[in-house]
């Protein structure tokens, strides 16, 4: 019995009959044990072997294999074996032996199987093979018919949206040309009202400006006259009128008397400055900081919403103040010293009373975080800047917003008063640098040139030039006196500016960088003087003694350092 993976070579059948007829002959073994034969014997097995190598090598590389087609009664018997026909597979080989021995079967009985059965029974496992993998690809087939469903939806939702973003986008292209050209007709007229507009309020400043001083020489002209000439009765002068509480306070009708203005000074040696002390106060930030104008004080406000009062310039801590409910930005001291008002991220300002040690005041009006705040210089009046685009006047006695400064299009982010004038300089977002006045609440002067957001604005003592700083790493000074026109402009990098500061004389001038050094430059012959190094992160604010001994910076590595 063959199996399927058996390939029949020849067949032979070996009988009792077929040993008869044949000669057996002796072997002669006496010399058998010879020493020549046994060397004879080696030699003819290593032979042997040598050939069996070289024929396994010939195979390996001549390898071929012959199948010899299978006969009748093989075909037959693989098919009882593949179907597990084992009892009619012993009766057909029962029967078959017994007719092939008694040769009752012709040579075309036990011949070849035609190729055709062969070729049949190879076609028939194929379409077995064929039809398994057809059941797979239907599986397959199906699965991706789902694929395809979910995806066709999707493509047809999406090919919606698309098309309705195309419609909306058509209708608002088609808005803005007319827009545009509906805003074209307008521009002309826009641009004569504009330089209109500005030519009046450079006239009526002027103008302005003129009275104020006309009005000063004649009041002085008038107290010479009154000195001169003398008095009929010795009268009890008039005492002045003392404002009621709640009442609000008058704006001063003119400018006053700037001590400053006559007044020459040293301008500090800051080419020789180094790091004298570094003061650590505070758990984040330090933002801002003032000097007391009467008292050797320092104030600092922190990013972890506190104010510190310090004595300078051994830095004792005096007093604390909490109560705000978000970073504290801003602070400034009112003229007399008995207060400070500091403002911050929680959109409210808030007046602090040395004599109580408390809040005596809280404005909310600002709808956004407020960043800078300053004092008039009588002390009735406190301005504030904020991110809501607005700059706004309280009155210290009435507790009321008394003006409101609309003009600037982002947020204004410093503002400090001309020394001992009714005007305000204020410093925004928009790159733009404006002049105001309490009185009417009106821009008069706006000056451009900055590139970048404007960070802060200061005056000098003498209230004559304006120092304004942006983001861009740039310095600008603008004259007040000669028609705001720009007197110079410094360069201290590519890194913002954070904050600039005139020294007494207004000869110096100190800028805090986010580099983490401090710039002074000359403003005499725009010039670099020093630049001083110690922060160890960026410099948010710096501030000169009022004496002129020393420079103090602060900034966000929560210290602020003295240099002398």
């Amino acid at each position: 019995m063959e199996r399927e993976d058996v390939s029949l070579v020849e067949r032979v059948e070996f009988s009792e009959s077929d040993d008869e007829g044949f000669e057996y002959t002796a072997v002669d073994v006496g010399d058998a044990g010879s020493d020549d034969d046994e060397d004879d014997l080696d030699k003819a097995l290593a032979s042997i072997q040598n050939e069996r190598a070289n024929a396994s090598e010939l195979a390996s590389t001549r390898a071929t294999t012959q199948v010899r087609p299978a006969v009748v009664d093989d075909f037959i018997r693989n098919v009882m074996i593949k179907l597990n026909m084992a009892r009619t597979l012993d009766a057909f080989n029962t029967e078959w032996y017994e007719m092939q021995s008694k040769g009752k079967l012709t040579p075309e009985d036990i011949a070849v199987v035609p190729d055709i059965y062969l070729r049949n029974q190879a076609l028939d496992e194929q379409v077995r093979e064929l039809r398994s993998q057809v059941s797979r690809m239907e599986e397959i087939a199906a699965k991706a018919k789902g694929t395809w469903d979910t995806f066709r939806k999707e493509r047809d939702f999406h090919r919606m949206h698309h098309r309705r973003v195309v419609q909306e986008k058509k209708k608002l292209t088609l808005d803005i040309k007319r827009l545009r050209e509906h805003f074209v007709g307008f521009e002309p007229t826009l641009a004569e009202l504009r330089g209109k507009y500005e030519v009046a309020m450079k006239e009526k400043m002027l103008m302005r400006l003129e009275r104020d001083r006309m009005a000063s020489r004649v009041t002085g002209l008038e107290a010479q006259l009154a000195a001169m000439a003398e008095p009929a009765v010795d009268a009890p002068a008039p005492k002045p009128r003392r404002k009621k509480r709640g009442e609000d306070s008058p704006i001063p009708e003119g400018p006053g008397v700037n001590p400053m203005a006559e007044l020459e000074f040293e301008p500090a040696p800051a080419d020789r400055f180094q790091l004298s002390k570094t003061f650590r106060g505070h758990q984040n930030s330090v933002s801002s900081l003032a000097f007391h104008p009467k008292k050797p004080l320092l104030a600092t406000v922190s990013d972890d919403e506190t104010w510190k009062l310090w004595s300078v310039p051994d830095c004792e801590l005096i007093m604390s103040g909490e109560g705000h409910r978000g970073w504290v930005g801003g602070l400034a001291f009112h003229p007399r010293g008995h207060n400070l008002a500091t403002c911050g991220g929680d959109n409210t300002v808030k007046l602090w009373d040395f004599v109580s040690a408390s809040c005596s005041a809280t404005f909310v009006d600002h709808t956004q975080a407020v960043w800078d705040v300053a004092f008039h210089h009588t002390g009735d009046f406190l301005v504030s800047c904020s991110m809501d685009h607005t700059a706004r006047m309280w009155d210290l006695n009435s507790s009321k917003c008394r003006q409101t400064f609309r003009g600037h299009v982002d947020s204004v982010n410093s503002v400090c008063f001309q020394p001992y004038t009714n005007n305000i300089c204020t410093g925004a977002g928009d790159k733009t640098v404006s002049l105001w006045d309490i009185r009417s609440g009106l821009c008069v002067q706006t000056f451009f040139g900055h590139s970048n957001a404007v960070n802060n604005v200061t005056f000098n003592s003498r209230g004559d030039t304006i120092a304004s700083c942006d983001a861009d790493g740039v310095v600008k000074l603008w004259d007040v006196r000669k028609e705001m026109d720009e007197k110079g402009s410094l360069s201290a990098g590519q890194h913002p500016l954070n904050k600039v500061s005139f020294d007494r004389s207004g000869v110096m001038l100190a800028a805090a960088s986010d580099d983490g050094t401090v710039k002074v430059f000359n403003c005499n012959d725009m010039s670099s003087v020093a630049e001083l190094r110690g922060h160890e992160d960026a410099v948010q604010a710096v501030a000169w003694d009022p004496e002129g001994k020393f420079l103090v910076s602060s900034g966000s590595d929560c210290t602020f350092r003295i240099w002398q």
